[in-house]
């Protein structure tokens, strides 16, 4: 689920840590992303802000976990203010 707000945009995903290789999958009702770290020690969640900051080129800084940090379910922000950024990141986690 990607809902836009004034500070940037919401995504709802799920993390399944310990995978082959980091990918970004996308199903009818999930988005899911793959991260080769474990959950140990904010371990998963490090990388997975790292692997969507250069997956869509903006600064870790601008990526925030607010829901989730222990959990598969999270809740991120993408702080951006760029209309064009924001459409590049809609784009690549929706099946358009």
């Amino acid at each position: 689920m990607i809902k836009e707000t004034t500070e940037g945009l919401l995504v709802t995903l799920r993390i399944s840590p310990n995978a082959s290789k980091n990918d970004i999958i996308l199903t009818d009702d999930i988005i899911k992303v793959k991260i080769t770290a474990q959950p140990i020690e904010n371990k998963a969640n490090k990388a997975l802000i790292e692997f969507l900051s250069k997956s869509f080129k903006i600064p870790k800084t601008s990526i925030e976990i607010l829901k989730g940090e222990t959990s598969k379910d999270k809740t991120l922000i993408f702080k951006t203010d760029d209309k064009e950024k924001r459409e590049q990141i809609i784009a690549k986690l929706t099946k358009e």
